[in-house]
């Protein structure tokens, strides 16, 4: 059976509800596994002036400790899962808390919520994404 996060997601931008300083237009994440097991999700999308953006590649290794990352001193990241469907992160800069994530497959695996908040390139933020999982050979 394949992992319940695993494929692409599409922005539904009318269910989701986002920070007035971060209004997509429209954007995509796509969850893979790595030979170690843990997730890489990458994600990209257009801004409200209509500009392709990328977000920076995230690894989730799921065993609740905080892990470096590479090239950015100070920061860590920690990542778990609470349930088959359900896993949160955290991000910390110098051991401070600087964003939370939660991402949750629906039952029916269809539908991808992440609630995230923390500080940001525009300051704090506050934001629930839904995302429609793609389907291969859907028109």
């Amino acid at each position: 059976m394949q992992d319940v996060f695993v494929g692409t997601w599409k922005l539904n931008v009318e269910q989701s509800q986002f920070d007035p300083k971060h209004v997509p237009a429209g954007g995509s994440v796509v969850f893979e596994l790595d030979p170690e097991g843990c997730y890489l999700m990458k994600g990209e999308g257009i801004n409200a002036a209509g500009e392709r953006v990328a977000e920076r590649p995230q690894r989730f290794i799921l065993d609740g400790k905080e892990h470096p990352i590479a090239d950015i001193p100070g920061l860590t990241a920690m990542s778990s899962r609470l349930a088959p469907n359900i896993l949160v992160a955290e991000g910390r800069m110098n051991g401070k808390i600087v964003g939370q994530a939660t991402y949750a497959v629906s039952v029916d695996g269809k539908t991808l919520s992440a609630t995230a908040s923390g500080m940001g390139v525009n300051g704090p933020f506050e934001t629930r994404a839904v995302f429609d999982r793609q389907v291969k050979g859907a028109l």
